[in-house]
């Protein structure tokens, strides 16, 4: 097991160039930087293999202290729990010296803070169980802030009690409130035993104690290691958000999620201050066959069935992991928190999930009446052999698709990428060679090196009709490579959310033991992963921070919430280089302001996409929303009257497409009748087809396609039902 894709689902993936590189060797200079212990060794590591080999070092100067002083206060105490005013002043005069202590390889301000942090816990701790054993009063006039960015450190220690005090309460009246509804739908049925609302005021109030008792034991076993890899972190995030540090363990960690066979749930995992969020979900695995397990989501606890829920705020991802996974039919349940910023429990029985769920498949579509005959190919990542022994190609596998489809005669391909966070470059080159003669596919460009181009050097075209690509927000990396290639050309329609993700960086790893000659009493010492190269597309501009727009853009329900790259801290900027030559003289598409017209009729006219809108419209509020009230009667008010509202969209996506037929290729219905597993996996995979409103309206604008494009008049009598 291991995701604003993913904050973040790409944040620890990178496209891999498939290129070895050579050793690279240093010795620390012991007369400047006398290396004494481990940690100023990794910290020389980790800034040398930055300065020679990042795509854009920055200067180790003011600007960096300050960043990196932010970073850290944020990411030890982001929720503003432990240290009050009177404590960062004690930490203020650092905010000018990180850069000048990180060149000396020392650490006074971060072995200043450990004690101030480790006293705030402590006091944060006595508060609670002084606070959560008291009698409390749910009538504050006043709101609570729950967004952390809004609130100030509190000005002293007793202000910091007062915080707690409503913190515990809204926590408390949380769970209070929500047990009240529960009871209600309970009540119904005579055989429930109901519960008076002290008596679920005292569960509550139970719950909050034993989670936040919880959490206080871990933050005791936290070691200096732990803060120490948080500070190395902060240190290399100011370089990118993809430039990280990673101890052994937490390498070791990537490497088993990026294998071949996940067991548990089928998702992975990253942490993200106090809590863990959902990184990636593994197409065709326990939490994707949900639906309701998605990346970004936060994980608040997470219980056993028949067992009371294990708060995780603060715990090490490892831990959380071990508390997700489990034997296979055993079922997980977890607390998360959307990005609405709702909370749900969702249950999920645990199996064993295999690289095959997410290998490219596709199927035959069809709208009687409408369009009939279309090849539709899902591909979930690009992946490849580099992933382990026996891996697959998923060029190869796509073509092999292309070719099952043009067997078939399809009048059109769909090609989804969407949530496709990328994966192997040499994949996506080969692969978007498949719809044209011969030429760049995208540049590829180091800090001081010329662009590098990766070309289609097959003069073979596999497929040379109508193609549509699907993306939306989380199609990332070498999805938005094809993607961007293909518009450039001017060879398929793109289709999907405002914008791709906009990750337009490569990342490699550099074994610290590897490169650090001697000094074999501190190793292991870890690993680097550090942003070395950009994408370019064959039109000279970066998909890095802007994305892929699509030709049409669908609305969907983050139409209103900015996602991506650039919501990142400290994202490499949008550049540009020259243009390469390139074209192609398969199709011209030159009636894309027309199809653009038509879809845009559609959707206005749309019940499904105007609700979509509306939802999207009452996510974005609900997620501004961060003061609540710590009036009882005032929030069940507004829970009450949230819930009314959102039943408005509870069929939203969940209604099959009328008319919509979805047929399995005959060659492929003998591995997928071959055992129960897949056939159920098929069905599924169908049956969340048919409820695809996006895919309806993409077989539209396909439609608009084959009768308005002069390069397919050929298709049209198949199109019209005519001899």
């Amino acid at each position: 097991m291991n995701s604003d894709k993913i904050k973040k689902m790409v944040l620890r993936s990178s496209v891999v160039i498939a290129a070895i590189l050579g050793f690279y060797f240093f010795k620390p200079a012991p007369a400047q930087v006398p290396v004494n212990d481990k940690e100023a060794l990794i910290l020389q590591g980790l800034m040398q293999t930055i300065e020679y080999v990042h795509f854009g070092p920055q200067k180790t100067d003011d600007s960096f202290s300050k960043t990196v002083y932010k970073t850290y206060l944020e990411r030890i105490d982001n929720q503003k729990r432990f240290l009050t005013k009177a404590d960062v002043d004690k930490l203020k005069k650092y905010e000018l010296l990180v850069d000048d202590q990180v060149n000396a390889r020392s650490f006074e301000f971060f072995n200043t803070s450990l004690p101030l942090l480790d006293s705030g816990i402590k006091k944060a701790e006595g508060y609670f169980r002084e606070i959560i054993d008291s009698p409390m009063k749910f009538d504050k006039s006043s709101p609570i802030e729950t967004d952390e960015e809004k609130r100030e450190y509190a000005a002293d220690d007793k202000q910091l009690k007062e915080q707690w005090r409503d913190m515990l309460q809204f926590e408390i009246m949380n769970k209070w409130v929500q047990s009240m509804e529960d009871q209600k739908e309970k009540a119904k049925d005579s055989k429930e035993t109901v519960k008076t609302d002290e008596e679920l005021k005292a569960e509550a109030i139970k719950d909050v104690k034993k989670r936040f008792s919880d959490w206080f034991d871990r933050l005791a076993k936290l070691r200096r290691s732990d803060r120490m890899e948080v500070y190395l972190g902060s240190i290399a995030n100011y370089f990118d958000p993809h430039t990280d540090y990673f101890s052994p363990k937490e390498k070791e960690d990537f490497d088993i999620n990026m294998g071949n066979k996940l067991e548990g749930i089928g998702a992975r995992l990253q942490t993200e201050g106090d809590y863990t969020k959902i990184y990636s979900i593994v197409v065709g695995g326990p939490a994707w066959k949900t639906k309701k397990l998605e990346e970004n989501d936060v994980i608040l606890k997470v219980a056993q069935e028949g067992k009371e829920p294990v708060d995780i705020a603060g715990m090490r991802v490892d831990d959380v992991v071990q508390l997700v996974r489990g034997k296979k039919g055993t079922v997980v349940i977890l607390t998360v928190r959307k990005k609405d910023n709702s909370v749900t429990e969702i249950s999920i029985e645990r199996d064993e999930v295999q690289l095959e769920d997410s290998k490219a498949k596709s199927v035959i579509l069809s709208l009687p009446g409408k369009i009939q005959n279309i090849g539709y190919i899902n591909l979930p990542k690009f992946y490849s052999s580099f992933e382990s022994d026996g891996g697959n190609s998923c060029a190869v596998d796509v073509a092999e698709e292309v070719k099952k489809l043009r067997e078939q005669n399809v009048n059109g391909i769909i090609l989804d990428l969407r949530n496709n966070s990328g994966g192997s470059l040499n994949d996506v080159v080969d692969m978007s060679g498949l719809f044209i003669e011969e030429g760049p596919i995208v540049q590829v460009k180091g800090r001081e090196e010329r662009p590098y181009l990766h070309m289609d050097k097959d003069k073979n075209v596999m497929y040379n009709g109508p193609l549509i690509i699907m993306v939306n927000q989380f199609s990332a990396s070498a999805s938005e490579i094809i993607a961007a290639a293909m518009q450039d050309y001017n060879r398929a329609i793109i289709v999907g959310s405002k914008s791709t993700f906009g990750k337009g960086t490569v990342q490699r790893f550099y074994d610290l033991d590897r490169g650090i000659r001697g000094y074999d009493e501190f190793k292991p010492l870890g690993n680097v992963k550090v942003t070395v190269q950009k994408f370019y597309r064959v039109n000279g501009g970066s998909t890095q921070l802007k994305g892929v727009e699509p030709d049409i853009v669908l609305p969907d329900t983050y139409y209103y919430i900015k996602t991506g790259e650039s919501e990142y801290d400290n994202p490499l900027a949008w550049t540009e280089i020259a243009p390469v030559k390139y074209h192609q003289n398969v199709v011209r598409l030159d009636h894309k302001s027309k199809l653009i017209e038509n879809s845009k009729k559609r959707v206005e006219a749309s019940k499904d996409f105007q609700l979509v809108l509306e939802s999207a419209a009452k996510i974005k509020e609900n997620r501004d929303q961060t003061k609540f009230p710590l009036k009882l009667n005032d929030y069940r008010a507004m829970i009450n009257k949230k819930d009314e509202e959102s039943k408005k969209y509870e069929k939203l996506f969940k209604n099959e497409i009328s008319g919509l037929e979805i047929t399995n290729l005959g060659v492929d219905l003998k591995k997928i009748n071959m055992d129960e597993a897949n056939q159920t996996k098929n069905n599924e995979f169908i049956k969340e087809l048919k409820k695809d409103i996006y895919l309806e309206e993409t077989l539209n604008i396909m439609k608009d396609m084959i009768n308005l494009e002069e390069s397919f008049v050929y298709l049209q009598p198949k199109i019209s039902g005519q001899k």
